[in-house]
C-alpha cells in the first residue's frame, strides 16, 4: 500500500535549491496532518553531508543515491534511478522544484510510473478523498485548475517560492539509507562533458525573493544598470521583458514570462514593462507588484499592488537613494 510523501531534492555543487527546502518545509507540515512519514531523496556524487541539512527541514528518512553517474544531472541516469526507486518504496505522492531540471525530469517518471503530472503548480492542500489537490495557472494565469488524483503515486512540480521556507531545526535527526543508483546502460544516452556556470553574486532569476525587472521602456541595454544599482542595494535579481530580450538588450536567460522563466518573488518590480498577458504569465504569481511606467493607462498597473506613474529614468534613482538610507 502507498505511503508517505516523497521530495527529490535538488542539490547543484553539493548545495541544496532552495526551492527543495522550501517543499521539504511544506511537506513536514501536510505529514503532520497526514500521519504520513516525510521522505526525502538525494542523488549526487559526495552528498553524504546534505542528509543533516535534509533533516533538519523536517524529513523522516532520508534517502541518497551517491554514484558518480549522478555528479551532474543528466536526464536518462536521473530518470533511471528515481524510476526503480519510487517503484520500490511506492509513496503516496512524490513532489519536485518547478526548475529547469524538474521540467525536464518530471515528464520523464511520469511516462515511466504510469501516473499523471500536475506540473508548474502554485498551490497544494490536504484532501479527504484524494489525499492531495493542487492547484496550477492556466491560460497564462488568467486562470486556476485545481487537480487531483487517486492513482498512485501522486506526482507534482511545484513553483519555486510557493510555500513558505520554515527555520531549520538543527535538533532533528533523520533514518538516512543508502541505495544503489542502479542505472540502466541503455538510459545513459548523453555523456556530460562540461558545465559552464556564469559568476554572479545575485540571486537565481528562480528562486529569488526580489526581482526588478526591465522592458521597453529601458530604451537600450546601457541603461540597465539603474536596475541593477537598485538590485544591489536590495539583494534583488534583474529581470526583462521579452521586449527587451528580443530588442538584445539582455540575454533571454534573463527573460520572465510565458516564453521565458516563470518566477514567484515576494517583491515584484516591474520598470518600463507594459504588462503584456504573456508577461504576466510570468510574474503574476508575485505576492507583491510594484509597477513604476509613465503611462498611466499601462496594463501592469491593473495587477500592480503600488504603482508610480513617472519616468523610470527619474523614479528609480530617487528610490535607490532612499533604500539606501534603510537597507543595511
Amino acid at each position: 500500500m502507498a505511503k508517505g510523501i516523497m521530495i527529490i531534492v535538488e542539490q547543484r555543487n553539493l548545495e541544496i535549491r532552495k526551492v527543495s527546502l522550501e517543499l521539504l518545509s511544506q511537506g513536514r507540515k501536510i505529514a503532520d496532518e497526514t500521519s504520513e512519514p516525510l521522505v526525502a531523496v538525494v542523488l549526487g556524487q559526495g552528498i553524504d553531508g546534505l542528509a543533516s541539512t535534509v533533516a533538519s527541514y523536517g524529513a523522516d528518512k532520508v534517502i541518497l543515491i551517491d554514484d558518480a553517474k549522478l555528479a551532474d544531472y543528466t536526464t536518462g541516469a536521473y530518470t533511471s534511478a528515481l524510476n526503480k526507486l519510487i517503484s520500490k518504496e511506492e509513496p503516496q505522492a512524490v513532489l519536485i522544484g518547478n526548475t529547469a531540471i524538474g521540467k525536464d525530469l518530471a515528464p520523464r517518471l511520469a511516462q515511466r510510473l504510469g501516473v499523471g503530472l500536475a506540473s508548474d503548480c502554485t498551490g497544494m492542500e490536504t484532501d479527504a478523498s484524494s489525499f492531495l489537490t493542487f492547484k496550477r495557472p492556466i491560460y497564462a494565469g488568467k486562470a486556476f485548475e485545481y487537480l487531483a488524483s487517486n492513482v498512485r503515486p501522486i506526482l507534482a512540480t511545484i513553483r519555486p517560492n510557493t510555500f513558505a521556507l520554515a527555520a531549520p531545526d538543527a535538533s532533528r535527526s533523520a533514518e538516512v539509507v543508502k541505495e544503489a543508483a542502479d542505472i540502466d546502460a541503455a538510459d545513459l544516452r548523453a555523456i556530460l562533458k562540461e558545465v559552464a556556470i556564469a559568476a554572479s553574486e545575485r540571486p537565481d532569476l528562480t528562486e529569488a525573493n526580489i526581482i526588478v525587472s526591465g522592458g521597453r521602456g529601458m530604451k537600450g541595454p546601457e541603461n540597465y544598470v539603474i536596475l541593477e544599482a537598485l538590485a544591489d542595494v536590495i539583494g534583488a535579481a534583474v529581470g526583462a521583458s521579452r521586449a527587451a530580450v528580443d530588442s538584445g538588450w539582455k540575454e533571454h536567460k534573463f527573460q520572465v514570462g510565458q516564453t521565458g522563466k516563470t518566477v514567484a518573488p515576494t517583491l515584484y518590480i516591474a520598470c518600463g514593462i507594459s504588462g503584456a498577458i504573456q508577461h504576466l504569465a510570468g510574474m503574476g504569481s508575485s505576492k507583491f507588484i510594484v509597477a513604476i511606467n509613465k503611462d498611466p493607462e499601462a496594463n501592469i498597473f491593473n495587477v500592480a499592488d503600488y504603482g508610480i506613474v513617472g519616468d523610470l529614468f527619474e523614479v528609480v534613482p530617487v528610490l535607490t537613494e532612499e533604500l539606501k538610507k534603510i537597507v543595511k
